[in-house]
């Protein structure tokens, strides 16, 4: 399933309502001045050019004085840039300090104007605007997309495995979301994003080793995302994910009992959101998956007649399904987990 993100939905409190979107109401699209934008990609003066995520513990090169990520000029012996060899690096504090007031800034710009506000027009240039004088403009709050500007820039740098970045503008984003969730209370996209932030926290911690904050990261994940309607997939998927990311931690941690239990809580999310629509060949995958996961489990309990039932189920969920040419991609790993599933029945039949 294609990641939609939960905060093009997003709305703060005092945004401009809907309605006056309306024919007497034009509206500028927000734009950063510097080309940092939710929506595109663009690296800007603030970039680090080895992650493309803006600058973190910003350190620079000596005697180059080129500027990047402490984490990511750590593993070079040359600039990147300019191929000079690093004598040493040294912290630039000043140029974090100009990072840091941006990022809390960014998007923190809301104007409106109306024509007949304008003190300095002349009588001429007001007799002009009297048509225009019912147009009201208004300029966007930016921040809509701050934290989808926030989550694009740490999924940059975790990508980079610039880590601590990435948790950074995590922790930022989460707090941003938190600070609108005692305003207007628990609504829908509000927890949506909150759970999804939570869950790209959990990634980080166990990207670091720390199993502990993953799991308290994943339980408060599938704590927001619990009070949501289950007839979004998105949402759905996201729940199931994070039931299996603790799963796992749990399981490589040695608790199989606690273990199964979340493995099964993401099965019946998955076969709830089954039974609700059929037809999404993604979800059936991901049931098919679940079971592979339940399976696993039992029979390192045990169970081993159990285990068989449950990787005959996903079997044939996946020899039901029927794709479409066009998606190769859920073709292959249909046959992946289709191959696995079988072998685990071969392997007890030998």
């Amino acid at each position: 399933m294609r990641p939609v993100c939960p905060f093009v939905k997003a709305a703060r409190p005092s945004e401009p309502s809907k309605k006056e979107s309306s024919a007497d109401t034009a509206t500028i699209s927000p734009k950063c001045p510097l080309g940092y934008d939710s929506q595109t990609f663009k690296l800007g003066p603030l970039s680090c050019m080895i992650c493309h995520a803006l600058l973190f513990d910003s350190a620079k090169c000596v005697p180059c004085s080129h500027s990047f990520c402490k984490a990511c000029i750590s593993r070079f012996k040359d600039c990147p840039l300019c191929g000079a060899d690093i004598e040493k690096i040294e912290a630039d504090i000043n140029l974090q300090n100009l990072v840091d007031r941006f990022i809390e800034g960014h998007a923190r710009i809301k104007r409106s104007h109306n024509a007949e506000d304008k003190q300095d027009s002349t009588p001429e240039s007001n007799s002009n605007d009297d048509n225009n004088n019912s147009k009201r403009v208004i300029y966007e709050d930016v921040s809509l997309e701050r934290g989808a500007f926030l989550v694009q820039q740490a999924m940059r740098a975790f990508r980079a495995q610039n880590i601590e970045s990435a948790k950074s503008r995590l922790s930022l984003c989460a707090e941003d979301i938190r600070g609108q969730l005692e305003t207007m209370g628990n609504t829908s996209e509000l927890c949506s994003q909150l759970g999804a932030v939570l869950g790209m926290l959990g990634d980080c911690s166990r990207a670091t080793g720390d199993a502990g904050s993953a799991v308290s990261y994943f339980e408060e994940s599938v704590e927001f995302l619990s009070k949501l309607p289950r007839n979004d997939q998105e949402i759905t998927h996201t729940l199931s994910i994070s039931l299996n990311k603790i799963g796992d931690l749990k399981y490589y941690d040695g608790d199989l009992k606690a273990a199964r239990s979340y493995y099964f809580q993401s099965l019946n999310v998955r076969r709830d959101a089954v039974k609700d629509d059929p037809n999404v060949p993604s979800q059936i995958l991901d049931l098919a998956v679940s079971f592979a996961k339940v399976a696993d489990v039992d029979r390192n309990l045990g169970d081993e007649d159990v285990a068989i039932d449950e990787f005959q189920e996903g079997i044939k969920l996946l020899e039901s399904l029927t794709l479409k040419s066009e998606d190769t991609g859920l073709e292959q790993r249909r046959l992946s987990v289709l191959e696995f599933l079988k072998s685990q029945i071969v392997e007890k039949q030998t």
